[in-house]
């Protein structure tokens, strides 16, 4: 797929950057559908281990992401996930299959197979804005801007413990392994793409990120 035939805006970053909060007011400002491409991993991550699969079982994996026994849809509140006809976000987001996840994300033939389901959600739509970790850097390297957010590791740590009620010390302890497996693995790791801008959201509002982004977009479209 061609990716500059569509609108297309980038949101890449590590783990609790504030990604999809951006991502969902950002196109809900330029009226796009957003997506968090997270959410394909997560959610054949919850699919695999409801199945019985195991990281080990490539094979099956790869045959998974193409099971219509799960969705990802593309809802202007969240990205949701759709398994058995049950809406299955709350599950996925969890930190224990954050950790799930993040192993599934380090095959290459999942990430491939994953790929062209991605890149689908960038047709038949105004425009999107697509959040993740490689959205710039692979699923779509022509897009008209890229963003690549982040925060320290601490305010980051701090931010997923207080949303999701989590121990500070224990989230932070999971979210340095996610960053290192995220930035090392051999399959598409965590970058800041080329041509990127780099916004670091420490110390700003979410209103102040989104606007910043927002006056890029318009001169990228202009």
């Amino acid at each position: 797929m061609n990716s500059s035939r569509y609108n297309v805006i980038t949101i890449d970053g590590p783990s609790a950057s504030g990604k999809s909060s951006v991502s969902r007011e950002l196109a809900h400002k330029l009226g796009w559908k957003w997506v968090s491409t997270g959410a394909f991993y997560r959610g054949l991550a919850y699919v695999a281990m409801k199945e019985g699969l195991t990281p080990s079982d490539v094979e099956d994996l790869v045959v998974m992401t193409r099971s219509p026994i799960w969705q990802v849809r593309m809802d202007d509140d969240q990205t949701r996930v759709i398994y058995r006809e049950k809406d299955i976000t709350a599950q996925i987001l969890a930190e224990e299959n954050a950790q799930r996840a993040s192993q599934v994300s380090q095959i290459p033939e999942v990430r491939a197979a994953l790929l062209e389901n991605q890149r689908d959600c960038a047709q038949g739509v105004p425009g999107l804005v697509a959040e993740g970790r490689d959205c710039g850097t692979v699923v779509f390297p022509a897009a008209i801007l890229k963003i690549y957010l982040t925060a320290s590791q601490e305010e980051r740590a701090a931010r997923r413990a207080r949303e999701q009620g989590l121990n500070l010390e224990m989230t932070q302890d999971q979210q340095k392994q996610r960053d290192h497996q995220d930035s090392s693995r051999a399959a598409a790791p965590l970058a800041i793409p080329l041509h990127a801008r780099v916004v670091d959201s420490g110390g700003m509002d979410l209103h102040q990120v989104v606007e910043q982004i927002h006056s890029w977009a318009v001169k990228a479209l202009s």
